[in-house]
C-alpha cells in the first residue's frame, strides 16, 4: 500500500486537518479519524509520511483501548466502516487507518505521565530541580527512572505552535479541581498498569500523553490515541543505559536526527534521507510487533 500523506473522501465533510489525523463528520454523534502517515516533529509536520505509519498506530492504540476499557470507557463506536465510507476504492485507500468514534466533547490539555527523566522533562530537572513543579530527588541522571511516575500536563497547540508545560493548579484552573483530579488519577493509573504489561514484552514506555473528552453526562472517556509510538517514547529494555538518551521504537528517532541540522524548528519542516525514513518505518513496525504479538 502507498504511503498515505492526506486523506480525500468525498461523502464526508472534512472538519479538521490536523498535525497526524484527518477527522471527518460522519452524522450528528459521530466522527471518523484517518491517520495519516504524516510525521509531526518538534509540532512541525514534516514533507514526507512514513509508509504504514498511520496503520501500526490505529492498530496499537485499538489494542491498548481494549486493555484499558476496565480502567476507563473510551470514544470508540460499533458503526462498521463500510457503512461510512460506502465506496469500496475509497476505503480501500484507508487500509488499517480508520477509527469511527463518538463525538465527545475533548479536554484543553494533554495529560502526559512521565515515568523516566528524558526529553524537556530532564531540560526542566536540570534548571529547577523538579519537572513542571513537581521536586524530584537530586543527583538523577538523564533517562533515570523516576521513585514514581509523575503527571506533567500541557496545553494543547495548535497545528505549527508548541505545547506549554502547565502544572497541577493550572490544570485545575482549567478544568476545575473534581474533574483534573479524575484525569490525573485515570492517567496515572493507565499508564502504570500498561508500562508493566509492555515492560514484559521487552518495551519500556518512558513517558506518554493521553487525552479526554466528556459524553453529554460529563463521564469522563479515553479518546484520540492512547500509547503509541507517536504519543510515547518506547525504549528496548535490553539497550536500556541511564545516564545518555536511549535508543527508541518512535519518533525520537527522527528527533535525534533533525537535532543534527540546522534547522530552527518552525516550518517548513527539513527533507528527510530515505534511509531515515525507511528505518523509522522499521522502528514503529518492530513496536507493534513486541507489544501486540502480530
Amino acid at each position: 500500500m502507498k504511503a498515505l500523506h492526506q486523506s480525500e473522501l468525498s461523502g464526508l465533510k472534512l472538519i479538521n486537518r490536523g498535525k497526524v489525523r484527518d477527522i471527518y463528520e460522519v452524522d450528528a454523534d459521530h466522527l471518523l479519524i484517518v491517520t495519516t502517515d504524516r510525521l509531526s516533529a518538534f509540532d512541525v509536520v514534516l514533507p514526507q509520511p512514513i509508509p504504514g505509519k498511520g496503520e501500526v498506530l490505529t492498530r496499537v492504540a485499538n489494542f491498548w483501548f481494549d486493555r484499558t476499557r476496565g480502567i476507563i470507557p473510551n470514544h470508540l463506536s460499533d458503526l462498521a466502516l463500510n457503512k461510512v465510507v460506502p465506496d469500496a476504492t475509497e476505503r480501500a485507500t484507508l487500509g488499517d487507518r480508520a477509527m469511527i468514534v463518538r463525538k465527545l466533547k475533548p479536554l484543553p490539555v494533554e495529560a502526559i505521565v512521565r515515568g523516566y527523566l528524558i526529553g524537556s522533562g530532564w531540560k526542566d530537572y536540570q534548571a529547577t530541580g523538579g519537572v513542571c513543579g513537581i521536586q524530584l530527588p537530586a543527583g538523577l541522571r538523564m533517562a533515570d527512572k523516576l521513585p514514581q511516575p509523575i503527571f506533567t500536563p500541557s496545553t494543547k497547540a495548535d497545528v505549527g505552535d508548541h505545547d506549554i508545560n502547565i502544572d497541577f493548579a493550572q490544570t485545575v484552573d482549567l478544568l476545575g479541581k473534581d474533574l483534573a483530579e479524575q484525569v490525573r488519577d485515570a492517567s496515572l493509573r493507565i499508564y502504570s498498569e500498561c508500562a508493566e504489561y509492555a515492560l514484559q514484552r521487552g518495551i519500556i514506555i518512558a513517558d506518554t500523553k493521553f487525552e479526554f473528552g466528556l459524553d453529554d453526562d460529563g463521564q469522563l472517556h479515553l479518546i484520540d490515541e492512547v500509547l503509541t509510538p507517536d504519543s510515547s517514547r518506547f525504549w528496548p529494555a535490553d539497550q536500556y543505559q541511564p545516564g545518555s538518551s536511549p535508543p527508541s521504537f518512535d519518533k525520537q528517532f527522527v528527533r535525534d536526527y533533525l537535532e543534527t541540522l540546522d534547522w530552527d524548528k518552525t516550518p517548513p519542516g527539513p527533507t528527510l534521507p530515505q534511509e531515515i525514513i525507511d528505518k523509522t518505518a522499521e522502528k514503529y513496525r518492530e513496536a507493534e510487533s513486541r507489544l501486540t504479538g502480530s
